[in-house]
């Protein structure tokens, strides 16, 4: 069994002007109406983890973070980070087969990666039955009249 990401967090010198930074990024709504002003942070979407975004203390670096947010254009998503402070790392690349990808840096330096947003695939259950449903020979049907059909078979 995997362990699946249920919360991520990122802790900065600037919590306030980041929670705004990802707040106008990727719309995302953050909640910092506590004692800690930890800012609580909901997607807006029923996929993925939801997560936080916290102040650092304020004698200590603040530590790397990565993670990857699914947007539906790259470059769109690069431009409007930059456009809010953030820098580009890596600019849209495909690895065949497996994801379409983009890094950038946010204003307080934490490394993000952005992937492209894939249309949905049919489940496996789903696919089997198609195949099996293409593969499965018809069968031809046989009419026998009604008397034949209900004479017991002699031997």
């Amino acid at each position: 069994m995997g362990a699946p990401v249920v919360h991520w967090e990122i802790n900065s010198n600037n919590a306030e002007q980041l929670q705004e930074f990802y707040s106008k990024l990727f719309g995302w709504s953050v909640n910092a109406n506590n004692p800690m002003h930890y800012g609580l942070v909901s997607t807006g979407s029923m996929k993925g983890a939801q997560g936080g975004i916290g102040q650092n203390d304020p004698s200590q670096p603040a530590p790397p973070v990565t993670f990857y947010a699914e947007v539906p254009d790259l470059q769109e998503t690069l431009n409007k980070a930059v456009g809010l402070g953030g820098t580009i790392v890596m600019p849209p690349m495909e690895i065949p087969g497996m994801v379409t990808m983009a890094m950038f840096r946010d204003p307080d330096g934490n490394t993000i990666g952005i992937v492209k947003s894939e249309p949905p695939k049919p489940k496996k259950a789903a696919r089997k039955k198609a195949a099996k449903k293409k593969a499965a020979p018809k069968k031809k049907k046989t009419t026998k009249s009604k008397a034949k059909q209900a004479r017991p078979r002699r031997r």
